[in-house]
């Protein structure tokens, strides 16, 4: 019987201001793509040195084979696979089938799963099966009320707490964050925003937090002239220095490693914004290689490979 193949996918990343141009146009289909946005691209790499997207990806893959190997070894083969950067995911696919696995599961690295909002990974996936007609691959769905994803969360946002004052973890406001979106797209599928806000009360939830404890904002808004998702979590920092607020919590919901959206969007942009309102704004740790996540990921896996049919080695 072949071993079930994972890919870990993710949107991708440039890893440097050099990668920056040839990421975009991926992003943009192939299109032109402004100078004005390369060279604000290129400043925010510059800023972060280099994004570590892929290097954590790849590790969280190596995590994850090691986990699912101690309770059965080499019934699962784990890979990494990018939308616009290497390594690819049809890449990925093709590196699985060439070792004669027949049955495969891409796994979004994003909990909360919608196939229009995340339509490329939908795209990609289906081009290659149709190419790939004797082999089983689907995408899984949506693990973002998972007990294993919800506690894995919960204890990042639990050691973030444990590491402020005393004087203010009982009271400091918890801000959850996801990334904002184009209006017209969230139209086609909002349930996809359902998914996010579960996400939040059931964190909140396992916290045992008051509802006036914790708030939900976007991050990370395009460039582009549409209508994208409000409000930005720095449209909340007024508000809290009215309130004589001066330190909050940010808690990133659907991103599952550090990359540029979080050291340069939240870090530098955001952090710097909550310095001129007079609050300090502490973050917490990303999944990424965390333990507690990896036993998600490898829960993610088994509700999969449960749901999945198995296909004999021709």
């Amino acid at each position: 019987m072949a071993p079930l193949g994972v890919v870990l996918a993710t949107f991708g990343s440039a890893v440097t201001a050099e990668d920056v141009p040839a990421y975009l146009s991926s992003v943009r289909g192939g299109r032109d793509v402004p100078a004005d946005l390369i060279d604000e691209f290129r400043h925010r790499y510059d800023l972060i040195g280099r994004s570590p997207l892929i290097d954590i990806t790849q590790a969280q893959c190596a995590a994850l084979q090691a986990m699912l190997d101690a309770k059965a070894a080499g019934e699962t083969r784990v890979v990494a696979g990018m939308l616009h950067s290497e390594p690819s995911l049809t890449g990925a696919l093709d590196s699985l089938a060439k070792d004669g696995v027949r049955r495969i599961v891409v796994i979004a690295l994003a909990p909360q799963y919608s196939p229009i909002i995340l339509a490329g990974y939908e795209r990609t996936v289906a081009e290659w099966r149709t190419a790939h007609p004797d082999i089983d691959v689907h995408i899984a769905g949506a693990w973002h009320l998972m007990p294993e994803w919800i506690g894995a969360l919960a204890e990042r946002v639990e050691e973030a707490l444990a590491g402020l004052d005393p004087a203010v973890r009982p009271t400091i406001p918890i801000i959850f964050t996801a990334h904002s979106l184009p209006r017209p797209v969230v139209d086609r599928d909002p349930g996809y925003i359902t998914q996010l806000h579960d996400t939040a009360t059931a964190i909140a939830t396992r916290l045992h937090l008051e509802d006036e404890r914790w708030s939900f904002a976007y991050q990370s808004a395009g460039h582009t002239p549409e209508e994208w998702l409000t409000p930005d979590v720095k449209d909340l920092f007024p508000g809290f220095r009215d309130q004589g607020i001066t330190e909050i919590l940010i808690v990133p919901l659907q991103f599952l490693a550090d990359h540029l959206e979080i050291l340069y969007d939240i870090d530098i942009a955001a952090g710097e914004e909550a310095t001129e309102a007079g609050i300090t704004m502490h973050r917490i740790a990303l999944p990424n290689t965390q333990p507690t996540f990896i036993c998600a990921l490898a829960a993610v896996v088994e509700r999969e490979r449960e749901g999945a049919t198995p296909t004999a080695v021709p």
